[in-house]
């Protein structure tokens, strides 16, 4: 956990924000600081932690709008407020520069930065640090691994119990049911995809490294950014491994175009199908959550390498 001096808009610049709503017309008043805790989380899988972790004892907003995949996120004047007006931030740094910019600008004193808590694996073999936006060198994506999910928790609830000592105890057994949640998604991957008749998967883009621990290895179409464009020679040797492989399905994924994945797929004559992500809700989603689209993952998985 990272701790940042708390600092607030000064008056002329809270006056230029409420002069850009104004102009904006449909944008509306900044929103107003609430009685309660307040938790503004950087994207879907932190604020599904941090909201099972508090229950109602919090309120927890998203600042990556539904639809848009966090790493293209660019935050609103309501959502840079959203930081500023927080009790506690939950972010990863790295990830969003402009969650990062607000945090370091405006963000509360309590910040959870989440890759201060687990750790990260590095990228593989066909991404770019250009891709990813950032200087960094590792694989954000390690949400879909779902005990490192438990460590992220964890946080939470140790901020929380701090902010809020009267409900430490619901935090604690909010934290435990998660905890536990979470740890049978585990077990359901380690016994699901123990034997199988392939582990190679192939995918649209490279979001999917922390599944690796379950036995599986994945090769991406386009790399760690959902909208890069593959080389002819990626191309070639990916329908060469999928030819000695065997491999019956490309996947492409709930917020990207499926265009590429759905181009191999046809070329090479393979099925198609999709393996989401999980780093937001969308419209065919939004009935969803953490735990339901992780288990549909792990399915589609097993349909896709052939696991009894």
């Amino acid at each position: 956990m990272k701790s940042h001096p708390p600092r607030r808009l000064p008056g002329l610049a809270v006056i230029a924000v409420t002069v850009t709503l104004l102009l904006a017309g449909c944008a509306g008043p900044l929103p107003e600081r609430g009685p309660g805790t307040k938790v503004a989380a950087s994207f879907y899988p932190l604020e599904y932690v941090s909201q099972r972790v508090a229950g109602d004892h919090a309120e927890v907003v998203n600042l990556t709008s539904p639809g848009f995949e966090p790493h293209d996120a660019e935050l609103t004047v309501r959502q840079t407020a959203d930081v500023a007006g927080a009790d506690l931030v939950v972010y990863e740094k790295g990830l969003q520069p402009a969650v990062d910019a607000a945090v370091e600008q405006n963000g509360p004193e309590r910040v959870i930065d989440v890759t201060d808590v687990v750790d990260l694996e590095p990228l593989g073999a066909h991404e770019a640090q250009e891709e990813h936006g950032s200087d960094s060198n590792v694989d954000p994506h390690f949400w879909l691994d779902p005990l490192r999910m438990v460590k992220v928790a964890d946080a939470v609830r140790r901020q929380l119990s701090e902010l809020d000592p009267e409900h430490a105890a619901d935090y604690s057994r909010n934290f435990d049911a998660l905890r536990e949640d979470l740890e049978k998604v585990d077990q359901a991957y380690r016994q699901g995809l123990a034997d199988c008749d392939r582990h190679t998967v192939v995918v649209s883009h490279d979001a999917f490294g922390y599944l690796g621990k379950y036995g599986l290895h994945f090769e991406s179409v386009s790399g760690l950014s959902p909208e890069a464009e593959p080389s002819p020679a990626h191309l070639a040797e990916l329908a060469k491994l999928i030819r000695e492989e065997h491999i019956t399905t490309v996947f492409s994924e709930a917020l990207a175009s499926p265009a590429m994945a759905d181009t191999l797929a046809r070329d090479l004559g393979l099925k198609t199908a999709v393996l989401d992500p999980i780093e937001g809700l969308s419209n065919a989603t939004a009935h969803e959550d953490y735990l339901s689209l992780m288990r549909a993952n792990l399915e589609a998985l097993r349909a896709a390498n052939g696991c009894p």
